[in-house]
């Protein structure tokens, strides 16, 4: 698997079906960010809510109900 292909795969982030709010701090330590709260909204589209974060980008999408 290629570096990119391993980044790609860590900045998407499954979230439980009906959590609506995450945190993240972007992995914490040095290469981190400070800890931001964000709240998963549909698209217009009406696909699985999601949220990015907008320091680093990780996208969290909520896992559909089985």
């Amino acid at each position: 698997m290629s570096h990119a292909q391993h980044r790609s795969d860590e900045m998407v982030s499954p979230v439980a079906a009906g959590v609506t709010r995450v945190s993240c701090n972007g992995g914490g330590g040095a290469l981190g960010h400070p800890l931001i709260w964000l709240t998963l909204t549909a698209s217009d589209d009406g696909d699985a809510k999601s949220a990015t974060c907008p320091y680093c980008s990780r996208q969290f999408i909520q896992q559909q109900d089985a």
